[in-house]
């Protein structure tokens, strides 16, 4: 039996009170111009908590966009058996749900960094769904049809936030189902 590690409440909470903290202060000040001592304050922590859990400002911006995209990896994992538009809203849903973080990493150029990890996240799950080797995209070379797809599918979401929702995330979700369908 593998035992697991209990983690103390206090600890997830500053944890959750820091991470809430950096996308807010992002929302007003550039990611440059935010300090240790700044996130301490929004956070009503002490900056030695900060320190205790990331090395500065970086590693906490990384570890937040690493908690993202495994969450995301994790949805693809419960979704690869559901069609494209149902799998698709599952995402959708999370984007919403999610609102402030994506709207900053990918909107709003909070951080440059995030959209190619996005991306990448995306070239590495669409290469599962492309086959070149028979039916509407046989004889194509993968590697573009996946960064097709891949861009396109990050084009449309960061488009989505830019414009702050233009249609429900659902809306959204059908109608990038759809083209995953046409396409892959």
């Amino acid at each position: 039996m593998k035992l697991v590690a209990k983690v103390d409440r206090r600890i997830l909470k500053s944890q959750e009170a820091i991470k809430k903290a950096m996308v807010e202060l992002m929302s007003m000040k550039n990611f440059d111009d935010i300090t240790i001592q700044d996130i301490s304050d929004q956070a009503n922590v002490n900056r030695g908590t900060i320190y205790l859990h990331y090395s500065d400002k970086f590693d906490l911006l990384d570890k937040l966009i690493q908690e993202h995209i495994n969450e995301l990896q994790k949805m693809c994992e419960s979704a690869c058996k559901l069609d494209f538009i149902d799998a698709t809203l599952i995402f959708c849903e999370y984007f919403d749900s999610n609102y402030s973080f994506f709207s900053l990493m990918l909107a709003n150029k909070g951080a440059p960094y995030f959209r190619n990890r996005f991306l990448d996240f995306l070239l590495e799950e669409f290469r599962k769904e492309a086959d070149v080797t028979k039916g509407k995209n046989q004889g194509l070379n993968e590697d573009v049809i996946v960064r097709f797809v891949a861009s396109a599918y990050v084009g449309v979401v960061e488009w989505w936030f830019t414009n702050e929702k233009p249609f429900p995330h659902r809306v959204l979700a059908e109608q990038l189902g759809t083209l995953l369908d046409r396409i892959l």
